[in-house]
């Protein structure tokens, strides 16, 4: 039995598309695609009446467990390191496990009701670090996103911290399989000292991934603390671990100068943009355009609405005078899921996974090929999402998600925050 959206505009990003064509999925692949599709006996068909297939979108950086944090009470903080270590440090250290599936079931339902179907998390709970990664699966099973899923290895918590981050990470990698793939994943690099960089390396060498994936450069202290520390530049200190790789992804990048850009450019690493996240702790504003060929659209630790990421992302591109190319980040994501997943995500395509959204946008203009850009800028947003399919199967309908209650969800969320900020408390007194 297979499924046939007959009659909707299919939309592909890059090189642009927009054509009226039908589809047919089977299994988790779309497995046709052409004019009047005629459908098997069991097939079911989905009559769109010129609503769009658009791919679904890919948070290539992504903070989960950050939901229960939302409007948490917190001081007035003047820096970017005052922020680490008042706020967002002591809320990872009251992570407990129950709080860590909740938070990804919160966040993935966010997820799907936005239109991001794909999430590359990178998470820390130093206080309940074994078994995490699967929490954070098990929540996002619950709703039916995908997930590329990392503990952020840190030497902050010393070095029975670091060593369980590490057999965390590599044991989750080892076992995760379907919509779940592990990764290497790193805090900033001010707080790896040397053991932790070879734990790493081993770690990727073992797994033969060949990335990682951490913060770089968000605020000047990763650089000022590096050399102060460590007597070298973060990227310096990447590079000679060997950790950096077309399979690496490095977020944020807002602090580099040009010299220390263009090495992590030619190693072929993915960078990851987060203006949402960049404004709102007001590290300044990455040079997006610079960026290369390989960059691509994270929420970071904001709600995973790409669509509002890659309007953020194109008009502050605008504003600083340096206007990116917001299709190629966006289906930069689609490249960058495939490449994880050893497999085609995002081309509306024979062959590929059946990621994919349904848009009721009527939009106002003809959208072609040729505007589509200035569609997906200043007309779409995820206020358009009726429904998403993830692995080919159904995961919202009629903006209705079918496996799990929003409203549930925000209870258990609700309960599971008040725990947390309560256990901060408690910490700080």
């Amino acid at each position: 039995m297979g499924t046939v959206l007959k009659g909707g505009y299919v939309v592909e990003l890059e090189p642009a598309l927009v054509e009226r064509v039908d589809l047919r999925i089977e299994g988790e692949r779309i497995v046709a695609r052409g004019q009047d599709l005629t459908p098997l006996a069991d097939d079911e068909v989905v009559a769109l009446s010129g609503k769009l297939v658009f791919p679904g979108l890919v948070s290539a950086h992504h903070r989960l467990h950050t939901v229960l944090g939302r409007g948490m009470p917190r001081p007035s903080l003047e820096t970017y390191q005052d922020i680490l270590e008042k706020v967002v440090w002591p809320y990872e250290n009251a992570l407990d496990l129950d709080a860590v599936q909740v938070a990804a079931c919160a966040s993935g339902l966010e997820a799907l009701q936005c239109g991001t179907t794909t999430v590359c998390d990178l998470h820390s709970s130093p206080k309940a670090i074994s078994g995490s990664l699967t929490r954070v699966a098990r929540g996002l099973h619950e709703v039916g996103v995908r997930g590329l899923l990392a503990y952020a290895v840190s030497d902050r918590m010393g070095a029975v911290g670091r060593e369980e981050g590490l057999e965390e990470t590599v044991a989750f990698a080892k076992k995760a399989k379907g919509r779940f793939r592990g990764q290497v994943g790193a805090a900033p690099s001010f707080t790896l000292g040397p053991d932790a960089l070879t734990g790493l390396s081993e770690a990727l060498k073992s797994l033969g991934t060949g990335g990682v994936h951490l913060p770089l450069a968000e605020d000047p202290l990763d650089e000022r603390l590096c050399n102060e520390n460590y007597g070298a530049s973060p990227v310096s200190r990447l590079l000679e671990a060997g950790l950096l790789s077309p399979k690496s992804q490095l977020a944020h990048v807002g602090h580099l100068d040009w010299a220390d850009l263009a090495q992590v450019i030619a190693t072929g690493a993915w960078l990851v943009h987060t203006p949402r996240a960049n404004q709102g702790l007001e590290v300044g504003y990455a040079p997006a355009l610079k960026f290369g060929a390989r960059a691509t659209l994270g929420a970071d630790g904001v709600s995973a609405d790409l669509f509002a990421e890659a309007q953020a992302a194109y008009l502050r591109s605008r504003e600083a005078g340096q206007p990116i190319d917001v299709l190629r980040y966006l289906a930069n994501g689609h490249r960058m899921a495939s490449q994880m997943f050893d497999a085609s995500v995002g081309p509306m395509r024979e062959g590929s996974i059946a990621d994919l959204l349904i848009l009721d946008y009527l939009p106002a203009t003809p959208l072609t090929a040729e505007n589509l850009a200035w569609h997906v800028v200043f007309g779409l947003g995820s206020r358009h999402v009726e429904a998403v399919m993830v692995d080919g199967v159904w995961r919202m309908w009629a903006r209705r998600p079918l496996s799990v209650s929003p409203t549930v969800v925000a209870e258990q969320a609700r309960e599971a925050a008040s725990a947390v900020w309560a256990r901060m408390a408690e910490a700080a007194k």
